[in-house]
């Protein structure tokens, strides 16, 4: 594409000087002062002429290094119907998360969230042969997620850009190739977009398979929580983290479970000093952790049907609803209220013990516990008795839960469960791409098969690989900028060049407009800030500062010694460069 000068005296931008009503975090707020996006409805946004110079700029990233691994670009249109995403489920599956529409004859459709449905479709209408595989087709395309609580600016929103890949392999040696080249791929295209990023193990949720990475964006506003390990290379994404579960103990000469009063004692702490009060231990004094709390959750499943669920863990932790979710997906999770705890009256609240709890207990209600809570272990628990709990209760003797599930929270200092050596320590990021071994999950329910080398019809297997490019913007904002506003890596700056004319003599503004072409015929885009009348010089270095192009140029009062300033905006480094020389000094700073 032809370099250009963008004039600021006819760019379509306004800048603001006060941050918007609705924005939460930095990059919402300055991307929506330095004139890059502007809001529509909730996290729904226009893209203003700067903000889609950076969107093509990473989205142009993104397709050289997909068509460099070999990848074809195609595209789907937004509008799908309903019939392919019954077949697998998914229409009642994503409840309320799409939008669904009807056409003039009642027809329906959704506005796609995703498009797996259609990959595979095309896939079975134009191939039949192991000898078309492999095959990684990608687009990059507006989505729509009907999101509860779109936040954050475009970090999450309800249409937004995503390019998704898909690869199609006759066995599952094959995807394992696909997988590793598109997962080089992605280190590619991050390490190009210039902000820190880390590579987590990711669980797949509502897509299924089986292999499953996460690209994280590392940024203290981040939705994802991730651990590392002090010791090892492991990293999570703490829904995806694994407890290690201990081995069985023996509990032939367990004491048997006696239930006590302990009056006066509904919380954890509560039941602590009580229990060292009135029942010491010979060994050490009594601590949350020695304790089994029961909470009670409601499934809100996709269509409709709600299901009371409790879940047993270590009393020193808390249930982690996002990780609870993550384990449950496409369900969703809320706390059990008191309208509805009242429809089981053989629950004791605050006093909830296991005796109560299981599929065939008298309550009904499914009884899962963290895995933690292994056979033999022994735990201090509710007596579903007011006032009172029991001491003693062994796993596997006492009570049998229904099942375990990864719902605690995951602290910092936790043992790795890699390597069990270290510990982890816990940050946060945004999700920036996404990769699944999906496996034949969809292939299956849509009849994706090709006749493999001996002529025997065999079901492809297939990988996805996401990114979001419009999200990438933001997080790309959020991890370069600075006090003074947006500061882009220069590989998806608006311009390479910001030149800003401080002054409104002709001299000034004619100096500033013949470097700003030598520029451009140097094959550079500039960003001239050509504005007169009541604009000062003061408010142009504020904007520039704000709209953050790596390099700014000053052509001011330093004309009159033959000079212009060239500025480095991440850093603040200044010099001072002659007229005759300023523009291949700025080429070399721009192309170093």
């Amino acid at each position: 594409m032809a370099a250009r000068i963008l004039r600021m005296s006819s760019l379509f931008v306004r800048t603001l000087r006060d941050d918007p009503n609705d924005a939460e975090v930095p990059s919402h707020k300055l991307l929506v002062r330095a004139g890059y996006i502007r809001r529509n409805a909730p996290g729904i946004y226009t893209w203003l002429p700067l903000g889609l110079r950076v969107l093509r700029k990473i989205e142009d990233i993104i397709r050289e290094e997909m068509d460099d691994m070999g990848a074809q670009e195609l595209s789907f249109p937004a509008l799908l119907p309903k019939e392919p995403y019954e077949a697998t489920n998914r229409w009642t599956e994503y409840g309320p998360n799409i939008f669904r529409l009807q056409d003039r004859k009642g027809a329906d459709y959704l506005l796609g969230p995703t498009h797996e449905e259609m990959f595979t479709l095309v896939v079975k209408d134009l191939y039949s042969s192991y000898k078309d595989l492999p095959l990684s087709i990608y687009q990059i395309q507006t989505k729509y997620r009907d999101e509860a609580r779109p936040r954050a600016g475009l970090l999450r929103g309800r249409e937004f850009i995503m390019k998704d890949s898909y690869s199609f392999d006759v066995d599952d040696a094959g995807l394992e190739e696909s997988y590793r080249k598109h997962r080089d791929a992605y280190i590619r295209i991050f390490d190009r977009l210039g902000f820190e990023y880390v590579i987590v193990k990711a669980t797949s949720g509502a897509m299924g398979g089986s292999a499953s990475e996460e690209f994280l964006a590392k940024a203290e506003v981040g939705e994802d929580t991730y651990v590392r390990c002090t010791h090892c290379d492991y990293a999570a994404n703490v829904e995806a983290v694994t407890v290690p579960t201990p081995a069985p103990v023996p509990y032939d000469d367990a004491p048997a479970a006696h239930a006590e009063d302990t009056p006066g004692t509904p919380t954890i702490d509560s039941l602590v000093d009580h229990l060292n009060a009135a029942f010491p231990r010979d060994d050490r004094p009594w601590v949350a952790g020695d304790t089994l709390k029961n909470v009670l959750v409601v499934l809100k499943h996709p269509d409709g049907t709600r299901e009371p669920l409790a879940i047993g863990v270590p009393g020193d932790r808390e249930v982690d609803q996002k990780r609870l979710e993550g384990q449950l997906e496409p369900i969703e999770v809320e706390p059990m209220d008191e309208a509805e705890l009242a429809r089981h009256p053989a629950l004791v609240k605050g006093y909830i013990g296991p005796e109560v709890l299981g599929e065939e207990s008298k309550s009904g209600i499914r009884f899962v516990v963290d895995p933690r809570i292994s056979e033999g272990t022994r735990w201090v628990t509710g007596a579903n008795v007011h006032g009172s709990h029991v001491i003693d209760m062994v796993v596997g003797r006492d009570f049998t839960p229904d099942g375990t599930i990864e719902a605690a929270d995951v602290r910092d200092g936790d043992a790795c469960p890699n390597c069990h050596e270290g510990t982890l320590e816990s940050a946060r990021g945004v999700e920036m791409g996404h990769i699944f071994q999906l496996g034949r999950k969809y292939a299956d329910a849509l009849g994706l098969k090709v006749l493999d080398e001996n002529g025997k019809l065999v079901t492809v297997t297939m990988g996805s690989y996401g990114i979001g490019p419009s999200r990438a913007v933001a997080a790309i904002a959020e991890g370069t900028l600075d006090e003074l506003g947006l500061s882009w890596p220069r590989n998806v700056a608006p311009a390479d060049v910001h030149v800003v004319a401080a002054g409104k003599d002709d001299v000034i503004l004619g100096a500033a407009e013949q470097l700003a072409r030598e520029l451009k015929d140097a094959g550079l885009d500039v960003l001239l800030d050509d504005r007169t009348g009541k604009i000062t010089p003061g408010v142009k270095f504020k904007d520039a500062e704000l709209i953050g192009v790596p390099t700014i140029v000053t052509v001011g009062r330093g004309l009159a010694d033959g000079t212009v300033e060239v500025r480095d905006r991440a850093s603040g480094a200044r010099e001072e460069v002659a007229v005759e020389r300023a523009a291949s000094h700025i080429v070399g700073v721009v192309r170093a």
